[in-house]
């Protein structure tokens, strides 16, 4: 009897019943040479996979022995698929990093009464400027969610001046219910990096962003172990705005705002409300960081397989992952190592797998393919900004951004969700290419969210059309939907925890559906006459391949 594995080699027919799916007009891909398809094997995922999470790699984080081996390893792949070097130095784009690790003391005041938090058990925080004693006291503003979006006809400060104060804002989104305009799922407005960028923009000196497991980054251990260490920025990050950012539990956030004689409950929900305006908390802060920093550098590996038009003018097609973790940290359960095996090393290994298969093409493409191993994933994406900053090919000529994250390693489905697809004119192309992998591509609303989630949002804000594919929920025995969703308990669970290892009942099985759908993808966008674009109605619709991101 075949294995699924077999099937999926074999490229075996999987019946799914998608009346909806049949009914559109389809469109003709084009063909994927046998030989690529062929060279899609499991057992090529899983030997890197299982070299990329295993111990020796000690987690992988920028500027470590781990993070280093694990760029050469993949240097050395590329080297071995026939890969050209991206540059005349070689496959290595280094990108220079500092790291702060800091001690931090934070007093609040409000009336006669003073609260002392408990670094680590209260709060994690780091310096957005590179001193080594940042010491002030400042008012404290609650912001709500900290948003200025005018498409929504929502802006939390609505003329407030916060300049020179530090905020007190909501991790997360208000209900979509209360939004005059939104298209579904979670948003860029709900990522931390756009509060702190907006609270720099107001001109607050520091932020207090209070945390929330539903809003995407994790439980507070996933949050100690992000930020309760030492934290790499970008070089530039030294000229930063603000003095620092921190994450506060909840319950820091409560005693802060009843101190003030506030009912915290109610000013929760009025955040909630269009119209809310932030309020001058009645409080001032006292912070005291004192950090140690250390530069270094640490490299994105890119590879190239030129087009048969490989011009300057010609296009090209990324495919980027993302290969760092969080190195060693805080133990857990006796375990300090935080392997990342789902993220991100199921990423690179379905990168190597494809630049394997894509490579075994017996004629070029007629545009270049470009894969990406990026560092600094884990420390907003700082290093697909060095990426995107000076690319290999110009980035206004660059067709897409195939997006390799969290790859499915909980086994076959019989649909796949497009993340990005349906903002873009990849959407056809992608759902043919489900199509003849016999998945049907769902609604991607439920995971709209993880459009901004990881290296894609630096090119989809550049104007550049991407899309990373998720797991669907529709179960491979029978079809229906799925009565657990490990992506759902992988995140709340084991995501940036020593946890996050390869389990027994994981498999490459779902993995390759994805990876084969992908090929088809990048493929078909490496031989067309014409470029993908951001629909109009899309928030990225307005931009131009290239432009500054705003």
């Amino acid at each position: 009897m075949l294995s699924r594995s077999s099937l999926l080699t074999a490229g075996a027919v999987i019946l799914v019943g998608t009346p909806a799916v049949a009914q559109r007009e389809r469109l003709t891909l084009s063909e994927v040479p046998l030989a690529v398809l062929g060279t899609l094997r499991p057992e090529s995922f899983d030997a890197h996979w299982r070299f990329l999470a295993d111990d020796l790699m000690e987690g992988r984080a920028p500027g470590t022995r781990g993070g280093d081996l694990a760029a050469h390893y993949i240097a050395a792949q590329f080297e071995a698929l026939g890969l050209r070097p991206a540059w005349p130095s070689g496959y290595l784009q280094w990108v220079p990093l500092v790291a702060s690790r800091s001690e931090t003391s934070l007093v609040i005041g409000a009336g006669r009464r003073t609260i002392v938090f408990d670094e680590d058990t209260d709060f994690v925080a780091w310096p957005l400027r590179q001193e080594e004693a940042i010491v002030f006291d400042a008012d404290l503003v609650f912001g709500g969610y900290g948003i200025d979006a005018d498409e929504w006809g929502w802006d939390d400060f609505q003329g407030r001046s916060v300049a020179g104060k530090i905020l007190l804002v909501r991790s997360g989104e208000p209900p979509r219910a209360s939004r005059s305009a939104l298209q579904g799922g979670a948003t860029r407005y709900g990522r931390w990096s756009y509060k702190v960028e907006q609270a720099q923009r107001a001109g607050a000196v520091g932020i207090l962003l209070i945390h929330s497991a539903e809003a995407g980054v994790g439980p507070w251990s996933a949050v100690q172990a992000t930020w309760g260490r030492e934290v790499p920025q970008p070089e530039r990050a030294g000229s930063h705005g603000m003095r620092f950012a921190a994450w506060i539990t909840a319950d820091v956030a409560r005693r802060i705002v009843e101190a003030t004689g506030m009912d915290y409950d109610l000013l929760m929900r009025r955040a909630d409300v269009p119209g809310f305006r932030a309020i001058e908390q009645g409080a001032r802060a006292a912070v005291d960081i004192r950090s140690r920093f250390r530069s270094f550098r640490t490299p994105n590996v890119v590879g190239v397989l030129p087009g048969s038009e490989d011009t300057g003018a010609a296009s090209s097609v990324y495919l980027v992952a993302h290969y760092d973790h969080f190195g060693i940290g805080p133990s857990h359960e006796g375990d300090s190592i935080y392997n990342g095996a789902v993220d991100n090393a199921s990423g690179v290994a379905a990168l190597l797998t494809l630049a394997r298969g894509l490579a075994a093409a017996p004629n070029s493409a007629t545009h270049t393919l470009v894969f990406a191993a990026t560092t600094a994933g884990e420390y907003d994406m700082a290093g697909a900004a060095a990426l995107a900053a000076m690319p290999p090919t110009p980035l206004d000529h660059v067709a897409c951004v195939i997006a390799l994250h969290e790859m499915n390693a909980w086994g076959m489905t019989r649909d796949i969700i497009g993340v990005g697809a349906d903002l873009s004119t990849i959407g056809p192309v992608a759902r043919e290419a489900a199509r003849l992998e016999e998945l049907a591509l769902a609604d991607p609303a439920t995971a709209h969210g993880d459009l901004y989630d990881s290296d894609q949002f630096v090119f989809a804000r550049l104007g550049v059309p991407v899309v990373v594919l998720r797991r669907g929920q529709r179960a491979f025995d029978d079809g229906r939907l799925a009565s657990a969703d490990p992506v759902a308990l992988f995140r709340a669970v084991h995501r940036h925890r020593p946890t996050d290892e390869i389990a027994e009942s994981m498999s490459p099985d779902g993995v390759l559906q994805q990876v084969r759908v992908l090929a088809r993808v990048a493929w078909h966008f490496a031989n067309a006459p014409t470029l993908p674009n951001w629909l109009p109605t899309s928030e990225f619709g307005g931009l131009r391949r290239g432009a500054p991101a705003r």
